[in-house]
């Protein structure tokens, strides 16, 4: 079996839903176990959640199924003296503890981040919430939706007709896991260094706001309040969508020479002598005239022959897809980004999930197993069922 960076480091994870399994599910595919620690018949609540209600039924939603491959399962009370004992077990053997309870739930329930570290000074504790554990929110309960709405994303999603607008997937969670995955791996590396833990404390609106890049650092810095674009880019124009002969392409021909050659191959060379379109900042104050020139010369062909055309050029351009339409991508293909993992451990059937876009030493990371049953793995750690 290959080798992978984190090939021995234990993790013991009592997050639920989304942002903290995401999380323990990147450690996971670079080498980590991870121990599920859930709430007895009941589990993680994303066992409940997704599209067919049977699975739900039965524990093994497909939210839950995409993000707990590889990992194991054990049935722990911490308000009783037996889950205690053996969550204290499981500690002292740990490198990692990863939670995403409000701030003080742990503290109440006799292990926040003191405890925790007498228990076990090496270990690395990991508190995602939404607001971080401080301040005149950090009580407060959050979903992605709300971090969506109280980071601006939303304001600046949309059209100014439409915003605000939530995005299409829940974002909020994926960032604030992704930062907890990387924070993680960085206080693992520390500690090879100094031998000890430390306590992560992650707030997912302050990462969420982070992740916004530009649309922040434009208004800090330069006083640019941002404003929703639809499916424009506000750095450059031509860049966004635009109408083919059969659907919508994308194109970025963010630099002079890219909207030449884009120029040229869409058989309008004028509008290189057009002095509204000269420049940059000259094509952005003429954004819309030009997407209308442009949207004319598309409508000749089709989205794959002009994401051919152009992309061969050296001028970023693609079809916009649909998510079935992405997932059959020849290139996921290649790369080894989805996976077949048996259903549940039980082999009645193969569930396909995610990779996430890394290789390592030329192989695509994998989960190594199926998501586990509520309670699989109690024998293993010496918990009553």
């Amino acid at each position: 079996m290959q080798q992978l960076p984190l090939d021995g480091v234990k993790v013991v994870d009592l997050t639920n839903v989304l942002a903290g399994p995401y999380c323990s599910y990147q450690l996971m595919l670079f080498g980590a176990e991870v121990v599920k620690v859930e709430l007895p018949g009941t589990g993680d609540l994303a066992r409940r959640l997704g599209p067919d209600p049977e699975l739900n039924r039965r524990h093994l939603g497909a939210s839950f199924l995409a993000q707990n491959a590889g990992k194991k399962s054990v049935e722990l009370d911490l308000k009783s003296q037996a889950g205690r004992d053996s969550f204290e077990s499981m500690i002292n053997g740990a490198d990692v503890v990863l939670e995403n309870f409000r701030a003080g739930v742990m503290d109440r329930l006799g292990y926040g981040w003191e405890r925790v570290r007498e228990l076990n000074p090496g270990l690395v504790y990991c508190a995602i919430s939404g607001f971080g554990q401080s301040g005149p929110m950090s009580g407060a309960p959050a979903y992605d939706q709300i971090i969506q709405g109280l980071s601006g994303m939303m304001s600046v999603t949309g059209t100014p007709e439409t915003a605000p607008l939530r995005v299409g997937f829940p974002i909020c969670d994926t960032i604030g896991g992704l930062m907890a995955a990387f924070a993680i791996s960085a206080a693992l590396a520390g500690r090879q260094r100094s031998g000890r833990g430390c306590f992560l404390d992650l707030s997912m609106l302050e990462a969420s706001i982070s992740a916004m890049g530009w649309t922040v650092s434009n208004y800090l810095i330069s006083g640019v309040e941002p404003e929703p674009m639809g499916d424009q880019n506000a750095t450059a124009a031509p860049s966004g969508t635009f109408q083919t002969a059969d659907g919508p392409l994308n194109i970025a021909a963010n630099q002079q020479a890219q909207f030449e050659t884009l120029c040229r191959i869409a058989g309008r060379p004028d509008l290189l002598t057009d002095p509204r379109f000269a420049d940059r900042e000259a094509r952005k104050a003429h954004r819309q005239a030009l997407n209308e020139q442009l949207n004319q010369a598309l409508r000749a062909k089709t989205a794959l022959e002009w994401e051919d055309l152009l992309s061969r050029e050296g001028v970023p351009a693609a079809r916009v897809l649909t998510v079935p339409q992405a997932l059959a991508l020849d290139q996921l293909r290649h790369r080894g980004f989805l996976t077949e993992v048996p259903f549940a451990g039980s082999g009645e059937r193969q569930v396909t999930v995610t990779g996430n876009g890394v290789v390592v030493d030329g192989v695509a990371l994998r989960p190594r197993g199926a998501p586990p049953r509520l309670g699989e793995h109690n024998d293993e750690f010496e918990v009553a069922s």
